[in-house]
Parts: structure tokens; sequence; C-alpha cells
């Protein structure tokens, strides 16, 4: 009987008896791998995808007969899942690690939120605007000027403002600080393929994150409301140098539908991105009829500057279509499916904590009644014996 994804228990009795049976019966345990969405949430893991799926090079799709047929993607890497129940619905190059520009300021924002909530009034100095890369993104912010912390989050996800980044960076503790503190959090949430070298996402040597990791970190801002609200707003106004404000627009062309990208039904954020190195990004979350999806687009070889919305759009298309015709090929829940081999086994507070707050729930087990069918039992032992999981 194997229980959970870490303990194995073997269960031996003898049985003495003088005119009677002893039956023991082993509790089912739960765990997270079988425990999956109510019907109307999407398609429920009914069998258990390999654990290595997700690892593996190439496209990663298990369709019933009746599939919908997945569309054909020019990105590097993407992935669809279902935001609710975590069931990764199809993938390419999943674990694939790239430059992920400003979609890691959805990291950015998980990690530095809960310690600057929206109602806090800052003035800025010039020395946290030092070190803004060229070219960067900006939402306008100026030294001297107070601002509310939620105009700061508005320039960071309606114009990807690398000025409002720094700020809100030096106020987490500083820009080395918040890196670390960013690698914490993704380790916490089961994304091991990120590395932050600079939290605006501007291009870094050896800053890397992956369609997995983007889709972990879009799924748990969708359970933040403050992140939720920030990540729909098509628009908003910004102050200026002046005092007046002026206004800004979310430059999620799937979201407003700027410059003829047709906007996207039930779209309801989450982020975009662009630099040189990584081409276009994009973390895209929507909802129709119950469901919600989320999807990770990473540097499309085709199509021009619009063809990460264009490449988006068709996979949510294909998620909301493929709805209980495919068998999930992996899980944003990473503890789930990642095999337990290698360094990462004994990775540390990381791993035992993301064990703590649930990977240990498959561990729980029991012996049930022992019912006496008439006579008397004279004796009963039991051996427990624990040992290693094989690693697939």
């Amino acid at each position: 009987m194997t229980i959970g994804l870490a303990s194995r228990a073997a269960v031996s009795t003898s049985v003495l008896c003088t005119a009677g049976l002893l039956v023991l019966a082993p509790a089912a345990a739960s765990t997270a791998a079988d425990s999956g969405p109510s019907p109307s949430s999407g398609p429920r893991a009914t069998k258990a995808a390999p654990a290595k799926l997700l690892y593996r090079r190439g496209t990663q799709v298990r369709p019933h007969r009746k599939a919908p047929e997945l569309p054909e993607l020019s990105a590097k890497a993407w992935l669809v899942a279902d935001a609710r129940s975590g069931d990764v619905l199809a993938a390419r190059n999943a674990h694939r690690k790239l430059p992920p520009a400003s979609t890691l300021k959805t990291l950015f924002a998980l990690t530095v939120m809960p310690s600057l909530p929206a109602g806090i009034r800052h003035t800025v100095s010039e020395k946290e605007l030092r070190g803004i890369g060229p070219g960067s993104s900006l939402v306008g912010v100026a030294e001297d000027r107070t601002y509310w912390v939620a105009d700061l989050w508005n320039g960071v996800f309606l114009n990807s403002g690398n000025d409002a980044v720094h700020v809100l960076a030096a106020l987490n503790g500083g820009w080395q600080v918040t890196a670390e503190r960013m690698e914490a959090k993704a380790r916490a949430l089961g994304a091991r393929d990120t590395r932050v070298k600079s939290p605006d996402g501007y291009d870094t040597p050896g800053q890397v994150s992956s369609a997995f990791d983007l889709a972990v970190f879009g799924r748990a801002g969708l359970k933040n409301p403050e992140f939720a609200r920030y990540c729909k707003k098509r628009f908003a106004l910004f102050p200026a140098r002046d005092g007046s404000t002026y206004p800004i627009r979310n430059t999620n062309r799937l979201l407003t539908g700027a410059d003829d990208v047709e906007p996207y039904k039930g779209l309801i954020g989450i982020k975009n991105g662009y630099t040189t190195h990584a081409g276009h990004t994009l973390v895209a979350a929507a909802r129709r009829d119950g469901r919600t999806l989320v999807a990770t687009v990473m540097n499309p070889q085709e199509g021009g500057a619009h063809a990460v919305y264009e490449e988006a759009r068709e996979l949510l298309d294909w998620g909301f279509a493929a709805a209980g015709r495919v068998d999930p090929v992996g899980s944003l829940d990473a503890l789930r499916d990642r095999p337990l081999t290698g360094p990462e086994v004994e990775a540390g507070p990381a791993r035992a904590g993301a064990l703590d707050d649930g990977g240990r729930a498959g561990a729980v087990w029991a012996i049930a009644a022992a019912a006496l069918l008439g006579g008397a039992v004279v004796g009963v032992s039991l051996r427990l014996a624990w040992g290693p999981v094989p690693s697939d």
C-alpha cells in the first residue's frame, strides 16, 4: 500500500483464534492526485499522469477519442491548465528555462504585495529610481512626488513600469533582498525553474523562468483578491508631476483590444511582457461557464508582435473545448507530480514547508475494524515497515 509521496507501509497480520475470523481493512488515503475538482470545474484527474511527463521535451497531451485537436503554435514553450484543480491539460516544453521578461512581475507582486498594501503613502527619493535599465518600460514615477502604493501597483500591472518596481523593491528591503525573496517565494510555490536577477524582468544574464512556473504564479495570483483586481484593470489614472493625473492603459492587448487585437471573451488578466532577449511572453487567465483557465505562452517564433496574444487565444479556446475530453498531463501543484530523485529530495526548508502545506496529506492511514465471527482472538501481531518510494 503506497502512502502519499514519501512513505510506504506494509502491514502483515498473524491471527490465532479458536473459532473466529479477524478482518483488517486499510482506510483509503485521499491524496491530491486522486481528489479532482467537482464536475462543473473542469476535467477530473481520473487517471494519474506519469510523474515525468511534464519534464519531457515537445508537446504533451492525453486526449480522449473525441477531444478537439490542439492548435499548432510557434511558441518555444506553452501550457494551459485548469486554475481550480491545477490540472495541466496540455503543454509544450513546460519546464524549458527561458527569459520571462515582465511576466516575472507576477512573482514580484506575489512576493511584495502582502507587505505593501494599497493604503500606504510614500514620497519617492532619487536613490530609489537609480539603476533602471536602458529602454525599460516606465509609468512616470518622479522623485520627491508622494504616491499611494496603489498608484505604484497600477504602474506595475498596467504600464509594466520598471520605475514603479524599483520603488516598491526599495520599500521591500532593496533590490537584491527582493530578488532573493522572490526566489524563495517561487520555491515555496513549487516553482523550481525560476532564477531572479532583476525583479522587474529586465534582461539579465542567468534570469530564467518556465511556462510551468509562470502558470503557477498566475494561478497563485488569482487567489489573492488584490492581485486579481489589479491584473484585470484596463485603465487607471496615474499621478503627474504637477499634481494632476493622466490615464494609463493596460499593455495586455488581449484584455483591452488595443492595436487591432480582438479582446478575449472572459479574460481576467494577468500579465504580458517583452524584451529583446525574451521575445513576447504572456500569462493569461479567462473564465467561462464557471471554469477558469490559465495559459502561458513564451516567445512565439512566427506571426509578429501580436502572435503571443493570438496563440494564447487559440490555447484558451482549446482548453475550454477540451473540458472532460482529455486526461491531465501533470499538475500545477508541483509536488503532486515531481519525481522524488536527486538533490531536491533534500532541498531543505522550502521542500519541507511545501510538504507541510499538503504534501503529507496522503500519508494518513488507518486500520479498520476487526470483527469476530464467533470465537475469541488469541493473538494479533502487526508489523509496520517504512521504506523509500521508487522514483517512478
